[in-house]
């Protein structure tokens, strides 16, 4: 099956309403200590890390993503063909929200405590999607007729 830029996106915006929707949430007041350079390898090596079975949901050349759930929580963990793949990826899913722990050609997306959980064992950078809550708390109004 191939899988389409459009598809892909859907996708992701999907994982990351499911996984944390679109309310505000505190952030972790911990923080992280001494974080391991990113971890490479495939989704499998990566679920192995943080003691993870992968569920998999997209198989793709392009694309390859699971759900797991370990002691930390319940992240969508996915890998991806090219560096430019994962950005268009990320950028897309942001857009709904969402905490990204992001690595080389991988990402995973949880809820920040989840994030920075995995973190401490997979290394990389910690993105933050659109805080939908802040948007509408900015003093938009909404009427009803």
């Amino acid at each position: 099956m191939k899988v389409t830029r459009p598809m892909l996106a859907v996708a992701a915006a999907a994982a990351a309403l499911a996984l944390t929707g679109c309310g505000g949430s505190e952030g972790d007041a911990e923080a992280v200590a001494a974080v391991p350079s990113a971890a490479t390898g495939s989704l499998e090596h990566l679920a192995a890390e943080v003691k993870c079975k992968p569920n998999m949901q997209t198989d793709a050349d392009e694309i390859r993503q699971a759900i797991c759930k370990n002691a930390d929580g319940k992240f969508i963990l996915a890998t991806f063909a090219t560096d430019r793949g994962q950005r268009e990826w990320i950028n897309g899913a942001k857009d709904y929200g969402g905490h990204y722990l992001v690595g080389r050609k991988w990402v995973a997306v949880g809820e920040t405590s989840t994030v920075n959980a995995l973190r401490k064992t997979l290394g990389g950078d910690i993105e933050e999607g659109t805080d939908h809550a802040a948007m509408e708390s900015g003093g938009a109004t909404h009427s009803g007729h």
